[in-house]
């Protein structure tokens, strides 16, 4: 018989490291003009450095999994959540592009140690439940990204110093590790299944993962400057793009079961990479500034429930055992997220900030020409 109660537990526990990981990475979203400043540093110097972040996260990405395999999941949840409160401060600090670079690495690690250990958790957590969780498990990131860069924006629009204003998130983020340590499952997971290349269609689905998560994560890490260069919106109120975008990320992730219900996965797939398209193009192009910053809440709605679709389709198609190919897919995945950000400053230092978010729309536009080979696995 399942212990409801031990599970109910796990399961908020479970939610909260979902929502600490999304908070700790959105509050650095309002945090990139000024850390850019302090280190001094051009679109494309930056865009290096973001690669470090994505180095630190790949590299503990497999470890986390072998350990969480061998210990359980929850040393290593606590190890990332911890990790995230200390060195968030540090990249509000940074006043060289060498400690930037070493903070963002951490940070980087941190970050990846949480996010494949609560996944691991959450996995475990359904099993002894018995019920689909995953999604809404998901929908908390989205929530923590949401009050992430809200919390953020507003302390910078009150004049908060950059470095008391992180101090103040990683504390949020600390509160939110320890109380959901005690809750966690103290269990071990079975032996990991060896990482290998994708193989036929699981390609494909890597590359649009990959794709849809790099659109995610040019709004993270580029959006705020992007909205500077337009002239949007002031410095200290440069969030409120990645606000409107976490929003719509919620609304729809909570709903994503119903709309693909409702419409399929064929055409959710379809609009949703144009609605990311169309919401670029306003933000790239309108006159008026409200309209052009509702194109971030449009990227929001039509990125939300492209990655579950794909994630789904990994584990149903034949060429490759379904865990492998998850392994696979979402390695792949979240490589567009750490390292797509590094393309889009280097496309940057080519031509401007516009131009590469041109890039990223092009990018964008694969997904819908390659729906119809997805909706048919």
């Amino acid at each position: 018989m399942i212990d409801f109660v031990h599970t109910s537990s796990a399961r908020f526990a479970t939610r909260l490291a979902f929502f600490a990981a999304g908070f700790a990475m959105a509050c650095c979203a309002p945090m990139v003009p000024y850390i850019k400043s302090n280190v001094g540093v051009d679109e494309g110097q930056f865009g290096f450095l973001l690669l470090c972040l994505g180095l630190g996260s790949l590299i503990a990405m497999p470890a986390t999994g072998i350990i969480s395999a061998r210990r359980g999941a929850r040393p290593m949840v606590m190890l990332g959540g911890i990790g995230l409160f200390l060195f968030l401060p540090i990249l509000a600090a940074a006043t060289s592009p060498f400690l930037l670079g070493i903070a963002l690495f951490l940070f980087g690690a941190s970050l990846g140690t949480l996010d494949v250990a609560m996944n691991i958790h959450g996995a475990e957590v359904e099993g002894r439940e018995r019920r689909p969780l995953m999604s809404s498990f998901h929908a908390l990131f989205s929530v923590g990204g949401l009050f992430g860069a809200g919390f953020m924006t507003v302390l910078l629009s009150l004049n908060v110093p950059l470095v008391l204003s992180a101090s103040a998130g990683a504390v949020l983020v600390a509160m939110a590790t320890f109380v959901a340590g005690p809750r966690l499952l103290h269990a071990k997971t079975s032996e990991p299944e060896p990482l290998i290349m994708p193989r036929g269609i699981v390609w494909l689905l890597a590359l649009l993962s990959a794709i849809a998560f790099l659109a995610e994560g040019a709004i993270l890490d580029w959006g705020a400057l992007l909205i500077i260069d337009r002239q949007l919106a002031p410095t200290e109120n440069a969030g409120i793009g990645y606000i409107l975008f976490s929003i719509a990320m919620v609304f729809a992730r909570l709903a994503g079961g119903m709309i693909v219900q409702r419409f399929g996965e064929l055409r959710v797939l379809v609009y949703g990479g144009v609605a990311i398209i169309f919401g670029i193009v306003i933000i790239l192009t309108s006159p008026w500034h409200p309209i052009a910053l509702f194109g971030f809440f449009v990227i929001g709605l039509g990125a939300a429930n492209l990655v579950p679709i794909l994630f789904s389709a990994a584990g149903r198609q034949k060429k490759m055992p379904a865990g492998l190919a998850l392994a696979s897919v979402t390695t792949i995945g979240y490589a567009g997220i750490l390292m797509g950000p590094v393309l889009v400053g280097v496309a940057a230092k080519a031509t401007d900030l516009l131009m590469a978010f041109w890039l990223v729309a092009f990018l964008t536009a694969l997904i819908p020409l390659a729906a119809r080979f997805v909706a048919r696995i």
